[in-house]
């Protein structure tokens, strides 16, 4: 990739971290391993990560992804995304009889935890996240009778518990940091008594972008996400780059988005991506900008990442036998893949 000089005054603020986190990495893999062990098709229950470009290449390699668990002929293989499903989900997979691979990031399995402990002892349980995402109805799902969803400051007026004294709040992973700040700090002042959970459920990958941005944030007058447009993440970064100053920010899926007309007065631009993105999308942005006079790069490094996660247990079993097994025990049709 062409540098031009300083002099032109134009460049580009690269944010790191950046793109995959470790739970994105684990899920991707996951599925590519599946398909290199007991091949095509894996079918896969919601898109394993949000992210149109990831889903596309994993369809290309065999990978089907549908919404329901009941699309899937018995006998098959399927896989739980990386935001987590309900127990329900679970229990339909026994029923259909699947052999089911849990690609359910850790962070977001922690939140499930705590979800059934509080559940377990009697708490109301306050669930900051948004309406209608896979990981809220994933968590809901553990301790239904006893959480409530909150989206946003705006809805702790709504909230009513049973006894102020047993509220705790929980949140989905990836949501804005200060966002979900201002929504903690409104519900304690409703109920003082409001317990924290044990640690942040903010997921770190989350952190460390959003911190990344609002750095380069006043000092970009644009800044650029990579991501996809049901990406939680990567839209709560668009929100963030506005909030620390940036003039503009978009949220592209590939660089051929990017409408020229963006970079009109603009210095510096920033580039990051959500935690579902792979590299290549980042450099394709940074290829499209150094054709219109963007060259220099400087990174802006807010943190350094040394997470991984094992993939998941059931990768170490033979599933088809599994799957065949389950329909020959409990009878009735079924299409097992060999």
């Amino acid at each position: 990739m062409g540098r031009m000089t300083a002099s032109s005054g134009r460049r580009v603020l690269l944010a790191a971290p950046r793109g995959y986190c470790a739970g994105v990495d684990r899920a991707v893999i996951a599925v590519e391993k599946a398909l290199e062990q007991y091949g095509a098709p894996i079918y896969v229950r919601h898109e394993i990560v949000h992210n149109k470009y990831v889903v596309q290449t994993l369809e290309k390699k065999g990978a089907v992804f549908v919404e329901r668990t009941e699309e899937v002929p018995p006998g098959n293989i399927v896989m739980f995304s990386a935001h987590g499903v309900a127990p329900v989900v679970h229990e339909e997979a026994r029923q259909g009889r699947l052999a089911t691979i849990d690609a359910t990031c850790p962070l977001v399995t922690k939140v499930h935890k705590e979800a059934v402990r509080y559940a377990a002892e009697d708490y109301d349980i306050l669930l900051i996240g948004h309406e209608g995402h896979e990981e809220v109805i994933g968590t809901s799902g553990e301790a239904p009778d006893h959480i409530q969803l909150v989206d946003g400051p705006e809805d702790v007026d709504k909230v009513e518990v049973r006894d102020p004294s047993k509220v705790v709040w929980l949140s989905q992973t990836t949501l804005s940091v200060d966002e979900t700040m201002e929504t903690v700090d409104a519900l304690k002042t409703k109920f003082p008594g409001l317990v924290s959970p044990p640690s942040d459920d903010i997921c770190y990958a989350t952190q460390n972008r959003q911190l990344a941005v609002k750095q380069m944030g006043a000092e970009a007058e644009l800044v650029i996400v990579v991501g996809s447009r049901n990406s939680s993440n990567s839209k709560r970064l668009v929100e963030v780059a506005k909030l620390a100053g940036a003039r503009d920010a978009h949220l592209v899926d590939f660089a051929d988005e990017i409408d020229e007309s963006w970079l009109e007065g603009v210095t510096t631009v920033g580039v990051t991506s959500g935690a579902s993105v792979p590299e290549v999308l980042v450099e394709q942005v940074l290829e499209w900008l150094a054709e219109r006079g963007y060259g220099d790069v400087e990174l802006v490094r807010a943190a350094e990442e040394t997470i991984t996660f094992s993939l998941p247990k059931e990768l170490r079993r033979d599933l088809r036998e599994e799957a065949a097994a389950l329909v020959a025990e409990r009878g009735g049709s079924g299409t097992p893949v060999a």
